[in-house]
């Protein structure tokens, strides 16, 4: 039985979840990828444009599979609509369009009657034209990921600069400019099988200075009932149900007021860890999802009696990493600690101010929250990093 994966690059999410997953459950794997050449060679990869829902079908139609299913934020439209085009279950294409696309699910949650938040699309080479009273603002790239190119913004001046800035790199992308959404930025995860929708918990995020918006730590805090039935009103409102899904979130005046829904499961290796926190295989949960088996067989947990925390170590300038800790797992009392590199050692990059800059990730899962602090800040005390511009 073969199970089919989109994707672009090679990600831990893939190499270390999606793999290994499918593996346990019998399937044979392929990789779907317009980049087969930056896999690894004992991946079994196959070249096809992934964003194209037609290729994708072509590619894996004759060999009759038995799910399809991306990890990828641009690929979820194109694989949903294929997997429909295959008769395997998948997302509803639509919904994928609406995450995907920052402004059109604005105008879904507020045609819902949810929530309004004003936004204006600037269109690739258009001028930005927006209202004064809706400073401050965020610009980002309408299909953005990744806080890659999103910009706290002041006043009209600095849009303008800021719009000038990220055109220079992307000048064919459309931007959106949409209210600063004030409060403490939050995750909510969960899994559905299209009909009834499980809540995995939820992470609070610890994010750096601005303009920018790296999040440079996340601390588990799963939303309380009323949150969680906000939240479940709005995902309803764009349709999403069907497998794994991050939603990113802040609390004003006791509404909830999202920032981002992204269809797929939380990154950076937090998949992973989330995986590890709650004692499941969540990646074979994933799968079996898309195989068309019911949320009710996957067997969650109802709840969760330990506590995670995650710090990213990220560069504090442009250069290259001449020396960095190696992977590392280990145990310190009651508490499971964990180093995992993020870029290699020899690499040179420019800081980004987003989650590119990351150089490692480190967890603690533990009894508690002070248990699990003080394990972290030892084994971070004793690590370093040496960037030489």
């Amino acid at each position: 039985m073969r199970l089919y994966l989109t994707a672009l690059n090679p990600t831990d999410a893939v190499l270390d979840g999606f793999l290994p997953a499918a593996a346990s459950l019998g399937l044979s794997a392929t990789v779907l990828t317009d980049r087969p050449a930056e896999w690894p060679t004992d991946v079994p990869v196959t070249r096809c444009a992934v964003r194209d829902a037609t290729a994708v079908v072509a590619a894996a139609a004759s060999t009759r599979p038995v799910a399809l299913l991306s990890n990828s934020d641009h690929l979820q439209e194109a694989t949903a609509i294929a997997a429909r085009g295959l008769g395997l279950p998948g997302k509803d294409p639509e919904a994928a369009r609406l995450c995907k696309d920052k402004a059109a699910s604005r105008r879904a949650i507020a045609a819902a009657g949810l929530d309004l938040v004003r936004t204006v699309t600037i269109d690739p080479h258009a001028a930005p034209e927006v209202p004064s009273g809706m400073f401050p603002a965020v610009v980002k790239p309408r299909e953005g990921v990744a806080s890659e190119d999103a910009y706290l913004v002041t006043e009209p001046a600095e849009l303008v600069v800021r719009v000038a800035e990220i055109r220079s790199r992307r000048p064919e992308v459309a931007l959106v400019v949409e209210e600063y959404l004030d409060g403490e930025l939050r995750t909510f995860e969960t899994l559905g099988d299209g009909t009834e929708l499980a809540d995995l918990g939820g992470w609070h995020t610890g994010l750096g200075p601005p303009p920018t918006f790296t999040e440079e730590s996340l601390a588990w805090s799963p939303p309380d009932a009323q949150a969680r039935a906000q939240l479940r009103e709005r995902l309803d409102a764009l349709g999403v149900g069907f497998g794994a899904c991050h939603t990113e979130y802040v609390i004003s005046a006791g509404r909830i007021r999202l920032i981002e829904v992204n269809y797929r499961l939380i990154g950076d290796r937090m998949d992973l860890i989330l995986a590890d926190l709650l004692g499941v295989p969540l990646f074979e949960y994933v799968i079996r999802l898309h195989l068309g088996e019911p949320l009710a067989a996957l067997g969650l947990p109802d709840t969760v009696d330990r506590y995670a925390r995650v710090e990213y170590v990220c560069a504090d300038r442009s250069g290259r990493l001449v020396a960095a800790p190696g992977r590392l797992d280990t145990v310190h009392g009651d508490v499971r600690l964990g180093c995992h590199p993020l870029r290699e050692v020899g690499r040179t990059a420019e800081r980004t101010g987003t989650n590119r800059d990351y150089l490692a990730v480190l967890h603690g899962i533990g009894p508690d929250e002070r248990t699990v602090r003080r394990s972290l800040a030892a084994l971070r005390g004793g690590l370093q990093w040496t960037i030489v511009e």
